[in-house]
C-alpha cells in the first residue's frame, strides 16, 4: 500500500492492475436486488458495473482495475449523489491507509523529493492531511479501526454518530486493505479491494453504502438545524 503511495507522489504510478479473466455476471443471476438493479460489463469488457436507487437515490457500483494507487488488487466503488453543502469534503478511512498517506506524504513533502502533490493526487489523500481529524475520544468505538477528517468536522461527527458507526464496526475486513467512504461535492463514495466479483463480496459493502447515504441524509438535516438555531457549524 505504501510503495504504491509513493510510486504515485513521485510521478511513476505503475501499470494498473488488470483482470486476465472477465468477471462472470452469471454469478449474479439469482441476486436478491436482481429485480432493483441493471447489471453490466464495461465496454471494455473487464470488470462489472451495477446500477442501483436506495430510497430513491440513485448508485452506481463498479468493479475493475483499481483507479487508486493505495487500492492493490481489483477495486471497488460506489457512488451516490446527494443535495449536500458544495464545500463539504470529508473522509473516514481504515488506519492502516491513513498512517500509510500520512508517511508518504511526509517524506516526499517535507523531505523535499520532487513529487506530485496537484489536482492529479487524488483528493482524498490530500484531505487527509489537510483537513481537522476527529481524536480518539470523538471516534468511540471506531478510534481502533478507523480515521475520520473533514473540511466541516461538525458534520462528520453528525454523519458517524449512529448506524453509520455500527456499519462500520460490522465491516469484516483485512485491516491492512485500503476502505475509504468519502464525501465531495454531494457525492457519497466507497473505495476498498475486492479480489471477487460476486453478490457475497459485494453486498456488505452496498448495505454499508447505503446506511452511508442514509446518514448523510440525517446529518444535513441536523446540521442544517443547528444552523438555523444559531450553533457553531465550524470546523473544530
Amino acid at each position: 500500500m505504501l510503495d504504491g503511495i509513493k510510486r504515485w507522489l513521485a510521478g511513476n504510478p505503475g501499470q494498473a492492475h488488470r483482470s486476465e479473466a472477465k468477471a462472470a455476471l452469471e454469478a449474479f443471476a439469482g441476486w436478491s436486488r436482481s429485480s432493483q438493479v441493471h447489471i453490466r460489463t464495461p465496454r471494455e469488457g473487464d470488470g462489472v458495473i451495477i446500477d442501483g436507487k436506495s430510497d430513491g437515490v440513485p448508485w452506481r457500483l463498479e468493479w475493475g482495475p483499481s483507479q487508486r494507487p493505495y487500492v492493490l488488487g481489483q477495486e471497488l466503488r460506489i457512488r451516490g449523489e446527494l443535495p449536500l453543502a458544495h464545500e463539504l469534503q470529508a473522509i473516514v478511512l481504515n488506519r492502516v491507509l491513513q498512517e500509510a498517506i500520512e508517511k508518504a506524504m511526509f517524506e516526499q513533502f517535507v523531505e523535499g523529493v520532487q513529487t506530485r502533490i496537484d489536482t492529479e493526487t487524488p483528493a482524498e489523500m490530500r484531505w487527509v492531511v489537510m483537513y481537522p481529524k476527529l481524536n480518539r475520544a470523538e471516534l468511540g468505538d471506531l478510534q481502533d479501526r478507523y480515521a475520520a477528517a473533514a473540511s466541516l468536522k461538525p458534520w462528520l461527527q453528525h454523519w458517524l454518530a449512529g448506524p453509520l458507526s455500527t456499519a462500520l464496526l460490522g465491516l469484516k475486513s483485512d485491516p491492512a486493505t485500503a476502505f475509504v467512504l468519502m464525501v465531495n461535492r454531494g457525492k457519497v463514495t466507497l473505495r476498498t479491494e475486492v479480489d471477487e466479483a460476486s453478490p457475497r463480496s459485494f453486498e456488505p459493502h452496498l448495505r454499508l453504502f447505503e446506511t452511508a447515504l442514509r446518514e448523510a441524509r440525517r446529518a444535513k438535516a441536523e446540521t442544517d438545524a443547528d444552523t438555523d438555531s444559531g450553533t457553531d457549524t465550524g470546523a473544530a
